[in-house]
């Protein structure tokens, strides 16, 4: 079933004072031998009732690109959750994408998450491999072209701008940004059905975002990622990375308690829960959790808002036969990149 179906039903059944939908993200392991391990863990969140669950596309080998095919099958599969698979242009031909699509419409998976993807390694700018492409939307335009309606087609949104057009004094011009919402509406207008955010910790700016998607014209939900803070120093990782606004009284508070992981820890779940609370407010009864393959920030959260529980357990695993048994292969050590760390055009 695709996530927007999923969501759509869930939120027409539930109604505007209903409870809202929630999803969760996972990045794709390094070695094989890492599969089963996540996958337990995926086991254990997805009980709690997840519209979807999202796998990272990790950039390397085919014997990189099979990790994530294997992982994505198992969790359609074996765990049984409705399961949406990013895909980048990244050192990819048309053909090697092509294949990767081939084998997850086998395994009877309909989610894409479409992206650009990062440079590869060594590169400061993204260059298209030949027979490749080089933006979100040509990608989005493949997928559509070649597969109709088969696959539900996710986009990315940034609600402070693309990292890539993010000035020295940490925002993005006007023109920029507007140039950004136009590209957006292109991606959903070539087939994208769903948007989910880049992380973001000023509510402000996401809410900012979404009505001003809704003015250009984008009608279709708008989810936004939430990653509650795990340690400061991936905080400060990410942060750097996606070039995200830090709010002054969120700086102030991790300050003082930076070399303290459990502080920090749980400051992160107080304030992903204070976000989530902001947002729901607005009327927006989506959430979508940058888990990093953990799952006690993500529980905290989720059980603060009073969404997941003992009582609301919906399901036991599996929750259907699966179609196919996918073995454990013998770890082939794939020479991988980093892991997808921003999402891109």
């Amino acid at each position: 079933m695709k996530a927007i179906e999923k969501i759509r039903e869930a939120l027409d059944g539930r109604g505007d004072d209903g409870e809202p939908v929630f999803s969760f993200e996972f990045f794709t392991p390094r070695k094989k031998a890492d599969v089963n391990a996540l996958l337990d863990l995926i086991g254990r969140l997805v009980v709690h009732g997840p519209a979807f669950c999202d796998l990272t596309w990790r950039t390397g080998s085919l014997a990189t690109d099979d990790v994530t095919l294997d992982m994505v099958g198992k969790m359609q599969n074996a765990v049984g959750v409705e399961t949406m698979m990013h895909l980048t242009c990244t050192n990819m031909p048309v053909q090697r994408i092509d294949r990767a699509l081939d084998r997850i419409k086998s395994d009877g998976i309909r989610n894409v998450l479409a992206l650009r993807g990062d440079p590869p390694t060594g590169q400061l700018k993204f260059v298209p491999v030949p027979d490749g492409y080089g933006s979100g939307l040509d990608l989005v335009k493949h997928i559509k072209d070649k597969y109709g309606d088969y696959f539900g087609i996710t986009v990315a949104g940034y609600p402070e701008g693309h990292p890539d057009v993010i000035g020295s004094n940490g925002v993005a011009s006007d023109e920029d940004y507007q140039n950004e919402l136009a590209y957006l509406k292109r991606k959903v207008d070539a087939g994208a059905d769903l948007i989910i955010t880049q992380l973001f910790f000023d509510t402000d700016i996401f809410l900012k975002f979404v009505n001003d998607c809704r003015q250009v014209g984008i009608t279709c939900p708008i989810v936004p990622g939430i990653m509650p803070i795990g340690t400061y120093k991936g905080f400060a990782r990410m942060t750097s990375i996606c070039r995200t606004k830090i709010p002054a009284e969120v700086s102030a508070a991790l300050e003082p308690i930076k070399d303290n992981d459990e502080a920090v820890r749980n400051y992160g779940i107080h304030l992903g829960t204070e976000m989530c609370k902001k947002i729901l407010a607005s009327g927006i009864k989506t959430l979508h959790i940058y888990t990093f393959n953990k799952e006690a920030s993500a529980v905290a959260v989720l059980m603060n808002l009073g969404l997941i529980g003992e009582a609301k357990v919906s399901r036991s695993l599996p929750r259907r036969h699966p179609a196919k048994v996918l073995p454990v292969e013998e770890d082939q050590h794939p020479n991988s990149n980093t892991t997808e760390a921003k999402k891109k055009f």
